[in-house]
């Protein structure tokens, strides 16, 4: 007879979810023993990483992942990046080990009383089954709901002993829409807005890039002869960066924010929130004269926008419709952005000095994997993104995603044979929040280059202590690190960057090489504006 623990493997790979990324611990053993050969298990010294290496698999892969956690703790070290895989609207099918069911009454160790809350609010749906033989239809449920608008983790706890229990018949497998079309009437109300507009713009958000829509952005953008916003804090390239009609990232404070935004009288967002604020500079939301149209398949996003008028669906299909249903502007299009000036020469380099250097080497089809929230703003000044799916970071503002990600995302680009290469920048704080990640990338032995800005300190958070006022704080300086000898000592390849003329020789090595390259950078310690 069919066990349970038959019956869900049968179903993963009908779903094709055979890569497990996780950390094995003693309630995953009964799911992990004999583990099949056709099945990989992608294996994380720290749950925070294998969450944050299945997000960026998924969002490479276009495809939902499995992450398996070990009970209460390990599903408490791996939150972090779950809050992040939430924000980034990442269909993660996230499973955790439960002690055995004749022991939970007694709360015995490992058990985790009240699993299915454990990750709330931060999953789409949590569930621990009532029956050993509801386990492989709950993860049917999960995958199903994972997929589906807005994509987004899910949850399952499953007791150690469901494993080797008789199953019931296997669920059935089954397909579930993964878009929405928008309501053609209302879609025909925004496009007559639109078409009446004197000074349209577009703010394009991360949902752009999940829609495979650049075509169709850069399409209406040219057929409303408007400018083109990035969202604040994006999590993904929403639009060619060296295009005339692209302006840069918005601002993330209500007031810089709306007055960014002034002369324009319509504007179009499309697949992002309104708006993603974190500094609480006050100000108008829109300038007076604005009106504000927004398309999302976020039905939250859509209630908590504070101004606007918003279309459920998908911003791929609402771009391709809003484009038939919109007739040429009769104005002229608007001129590119001046490049930014040179940056200037010192000892140790500036950030964007760094980044210039960067630009000038990066490879066609790179992938940017982004974590230096101090040089952030440097970092897009300098490096334009110019192919979709090409840069990637965390939406909930949570550091240790980005080198675990870069890791999922580099796997994916040999997994998919599209083998693009990717280059992390991970400044010297974010890179120790998820370092055991290293391990992982040099056992699989990825070409992943790992730049590092090397500044021994929390620049961003001295800036928001300069912004908000607060001098005195604590434990912001990073003295007595060896960024070199830790990424050795994991099983990377390291080598430090005295001058930047030297970055382009250690670039091309590290995508040239048979293990990851580790290539910190030491930078100016200026702390930079937050706005």
């Amino acid at each position: 007879m069919a066990t349970v623990r038959d019956t869900t493997y049968d179903l993963l790979r009908d779903l094709g979810l055979t890569t497990v990324f996780g950390n094995p611990g003693s309630t995953e053993e009964p799911f992990l023993r004999d583990f099949p050969a056709d099945f990989r298990y992608v294996h994380a010294l720290q749950e925070a990483a294998a969450v944050a290496m299945a997000d960026g698999y998924a969002q490479a892969t276009a495809r939902p992942v499995h992450v398996n956690l070990h009970t209460a703790p390990g599903t408490g070290n791996g939150m972090g990046n779950l809050v992040t895989a939430w924000h980034n609207k990442t269909p993660l099918i996230v499973t955790a080990g439960q002690q055995t069911r004749q022991m939970l009454l007694l709360e015995p160790r490992l058990a985790s009383p009240r699993a299915a809350e454990l990750t709330q609010p931060y999953v789409k749906w949590a569930h621990e089954p009532a029956r050993a033989q509801d386990v492989p239809a709950a993860f049917m449920r999960a995958y199903a709901t994972a997929v589906q608008p807005p994509a987004g983790p899910v949850f399952l706890s499953v007791p150690m002993d469901d494993w080797d229990q008789p199953a019931d018949p296997p669920p059935q497998v089954r397909t579930v829409a993964t878009r929405a079309a928008p309501d053609p009437d209302r879609l025909r109300g925004f496009a007559a807005t639109l078409a009446a507009s004197r000074a349209p713009v577009l703010v394009l958000g991360a949902a752009v890039d999940r829609a495979d829509a650049w075509p169709a952005a850069v399409a209406l953008a040219e057929r409303l002869a408007a400018p083109v916003w990035a969202a604040p804090a994006p999590e993904r390239a929403v639009f060619p960066e060296d295009h005339p009609h692209f302006r840069g990232v918005l601002p993330y404070a209500i007031g810089p924010l709306g007055e960014a935004l002034r002369g324009h009288d319509m504007v179009l967002v499309v697949g992002a929130p309104v708006f993603r604020y974190y500094p609480h500079v006050p100000g108008d939301y829109l300038p007076p004269e604005a009106r504000l149209l927004h398309v999302t398949d976020d039905p939250d996003e859509a209630a908590r926008a504070p101004v606007g008028e918003s279309l459920l669906g998908d911003p791929g299909l609402a771009l391709a419709e809003l484009l038939e249903l919109l007739p040429p502007a009769d104005r002229p299009a608007p001129s590119a952005r001046p490049a930014p000036e040179p940056p200037a020469s010192a000892t140790p380099p500036s950030a964007d000095a760094l980044f210039a250097a960067l630009a000038d080497r990066w490879p066609a089809d790179g992938v940017l994997v982004q974590e230096s929230p101090s040089n952030l703003a440097a970092l897009r000044r300098r490096l334009r993104i110019r192919r979709p799916r090409s840069y990637f970071t965390m939406a909930s503002g949570g550091l240790g995603f980005g080198l675990p990600a870069a890791v999922g995302i580099a796997l994916a680009e040999r997994d998919t044979g599209r083998g693009r290469p990717v280059v992390a920048v991970v400044g010297d704080g974010s890179l120790h929040y998820s370092v055991q990640a290293l391990w992982t990338a040099a056992q699989l032995r990825l070409p992943l280059a790992v730049v590092v800005p090397v500044n021994h300190q929390y620049a961003i958070l001295k800036a928001f202590a300069e912004l908000k006022h607060t001098p005195g704080v604590p434990a912001l300086d990073l003295p007595g690190l060896d960024v070199a000898a830790v990424a050795r000592g994991y099983g990377c390849a390291a080598e430090v960057v005295e001058s930047l003329d030297g970055l382009g020789p250690a670039l091309n090595t590290a995508l040239a090489a048979d293990r990851p390259t580790v290539l910190p950078v030491p930078i100016s310690t200026d702390v930079p504006r937050i706005l």
